[in-house]
C-alpha cells in the first residue's frame, strides 16, 4: 500500500502530530513499508497454528498465598478524613 503526502498529512492531523514538510516523504515511505509488511503477515496461513498466550512453555513461579502482614485497618481508618462502617468516604467526582 502506497501512502501519498496528503494521506500522511491527514494522519498527522488526526493524530495531533506536527510533522515538518521535508519529513513527509520519509513518513510516507516508512508507513507504506509498515503497511506492506502487515499485508505480508496477513497473507500467511495460520490455520494450523495453535493460539498461545506466551511463546515459551514455562510457568510462573508463584509464592504461597499466605497473610504476611498484620491487619492495620483500624489504624489507617483512624487517620482517614471520612469513614463509615469500615468504608473510606470520598467526594463524588462523577455525575
Amino acid at each position: 500500500m502506497v501512502l501519498d503526502e496528503n494521506t500522511i498529512e491527514k494522519i498527522a492531523h488526526l493524530s495531533r502530530l506536527q510533522i515538518n514538510d521535508e519529513d513527509v516523504p520519509l513518513y510516507a515511505r516508512n508507513l507504506s513499508n509498515i503497511l506492506d509488511f502487515v499485508g505480508q503477515m496477513e497473507a500467511v496461513d495460520t490455520a494450523a497454528v495453535e493460539p498461545m498466550a506466551h511463546p515459551l512453555s514455562v510457568s510462573q513461579r508463584l509464592r504461597a498465598d499466605q497473610v504476611t502482614e498484620v491487619n492495620q485497618r483500624d489504624k489507617f481508618q483512624a487517620i482517614a478524613p471520612r469513614v463509615d462502617s469500615g468504608l473510606y468516604l470520598v467526594p463524588k467526582v462523577i455525575e
